[in-house]
């Protein structure tokens, strides 16, 4: 599970194989094809040398993950393959990639074997979400500064809802909705803040830090996004609404823990299923 993906938004790379493997595409529904063959999400595919994956047209998300079983042949970068963009570090160069760019991955003679000469082999089973999050259902628990929000503040962040702003990125979500105040002006020490950190900006505005957040900040920390509803939220994009629910950390933490056991017994069950098919 902590292997390294490719990671693409809309207009999504062209990835031509230069080597048999078996990939699986989760998270956004781009419209994936190869070799002019829709594919589904959340399948194990094998193909062979020279496929084309392909992305069509946006349908739902913002992002979309292309894994593959061999191992793509990247550096770790604060025991992390993820790319931080802004410092330019970690990932494929530090960079986004393009066109030309090449990622070795370890092969497996076992798949062009099974292939015998096919292009493709959409296996057949699949995994679903963990959980089907709503975006008027993002769920959160009470922040440090909670009680800084006048009466009728804490009244519009629970029962209103807001809006991304185009002034977003992978550091945070900048929202837009009905100004929030506070009692009366105070200064916070600059303080911890993590994924999923709601902060209250000068403004009135709110903005939920996303992952590549900073590790500080001296905003009113209002809420913080429960991290099993972290991925339905990275799914957003600009102009898109959503709303938030308070619940409890023991609910949190069921659900995230819920969470993990479901992606574990997917990831035993896929293991079991490829070792019987490879044996």
């Amino acid at each position: 599970m902590n292997a390294p993906v490719v990671e693409t938004h809309f207009p999504a790379p062209i990835i031509s194989f230069e080597q048999p493997t078996i990939i699986s595409i989760t998270g956004a529904d781009f419209s994936a094809v190869i070799d002019n063959y829709s594919i589904e999400l959340n399948r194990p595919v094998l193909v062979n040398k020279g496929a084309l994956l392909e992305f069509r047209r946006p349908i739902s998300g913002a992002r979309c993950y292309l894994s593959v079983l061999q191992n793509l042949e990247i550096d770790k970068w604060l025991d992390s393959y993820s790319t931080n963009l802004k410092a330019e570090a970690g990932g494929f160069e530090g960079r986004s990639l393009k066109t030309g760019d090449v990622i070795k991955y370890n092969q497996n003679p076992l798949i062009r074997v099974y292939l015998k000469g096919r292009g493709f082999i959409v296996l057949p089973w699949k995994a679903n979400p963990a959980e089907e999050v709503h975006t008027d259902k993002i769920e959160v628990v009470e922040g440090k500064e909670w009680e800084w929000l006048t009466p009728e503040s804490k009244k519009i962040f629970e029962t209103g809802s807001f809006n991304i702003s185009a002034i977003s990125d992978r550091m945070g979500y900048r929202l837009t909705g009905e100004p929030l105040l506070l009692k009366e002006k105070m200064q916070l020490v600059s303080s911890g803040v993590a994924f999923g950190t709601l902060q209250l900006l000068p403004n009135g505005q709110l903005i939920v830090l996303m992952a590549d957040h900073q590790t500080t900040g001296g905003y009113p920390r209002i809420a913080n996004v429960i991290s099993a509803h972290l991925p339905a939220l990275a799914q957003m994009k600009p102009n898109d609404e959503l709303a938030f629910r308070f619940t409890d950390i023991e609910t949190a933490e069921r659900k995230l823990l819920k969470q993990y056991q479901y992606l574990l017994s997917v990831q035993h069950a896929a293991s079991l299923k490829l070792q019987n098919i490879f044996s």
